[in-house]
């Protein structure tokens, strides 16, 4: 059984399918929208799958260990965890303000955070945690600085969960997306975003979801503490 958090649009819709495809019963996490969240679980079970949609903001502690409760209660216990909510502020760091600061760590370190180690706490032995970053931890990009700097944050979380988590044979890695046909890339910078990838263009959520479901399944058992680019070759 997964937990998707922030599944309902985006790359967690997609990863929220490939898992079903594979044969996993997703709890389907969101906050905003509503809507969204039902029409992913709708297409769950209409390719005859289970998924459940569990509203939670994952910024707040008692929200995360409420997920998991009605996660549980729903689905049974959780054997895989992707912990994909983040929001992004558009600015120069020399324009960002405290407030800007506060809402991007919240959910994208804080809730992180309380997701992973929620999932440490509950996961069966040989279960399989994902966090998603980003390739722009890497590059030189600026108008990003505060999302950039959570999504570093979360890949240190990822290889010291790694370690603390091994002895139980269950697996923790990251997946890091390049520039994605998502709504959070903006029009005018397909072109640019395009232009940086070996492969000429940006990708699609479910390629992106195809990496996560590989390192949610037993093909990936040996792989931990890693941070796999699914990013058409940006760098």
């Amino acid at each position: 059984m997964a937990l998707v958090t922030g599944g309902s649009r985006g790359i967690g819709r997609a990863v929220v399918r490939a898992l079903a495809d594979s044969g996993a019963s997703v709890a389907v996490n969101w906050v905003h929208d509503g809507q969204a969240a039902a029409g992913v679980v709708g297409e769950v079970a209409a390719g005859g799958g289970r998924a459940v949609a569990v509203r939670a903001d994952v910024g707040y502690e008692a929200d995360v260990h409420r997920l998991f409760d009605e996660t549980e209660e729903a689905l049974g216990p959780v054997d895989i965890v992707v912990a994909n909510a983040a929001v992004v502020v558009t600015k120069p760091l020399t324009a960002s303000t405290e407030a800007d600061f506060d809402r991007v760590f919240r959910t994208n370190v804080k809730g992180v955070f309380f997701t992973l180690r929620e999932a440490g706490r509950r996961l069966r032995d040989g279960g399989r945690i994902v966090a998603v970053s980003t390739v722009g931890t890497r590059l030189y990009l600026p108008n990003t600085p505060l999302y950039l700097g959570s999504k570093g944050a979360v890949e240190q979380f990822v290889r010291s969960l790694s370690r603390e988590l091994g002895p139980r044979g269950i697996t923790v890695n990251a997946v890091s997306p390049g520039f994605t046909e998502t709504a959070l890339l903006p029009d005018g910078d397909r072109d640019w975003a395009s232009g940086l990838a070996s492969l000429g263009r940006v990708g699609t959520p479910e390629e992106v979801a195809a990496a996560v479901a590989w390192l949610a399944g037993p093909s990936a058992s040996w792989v931990t503490g890693q941070n796999i680019s699914a990013c058409g070759g940006v760098g």
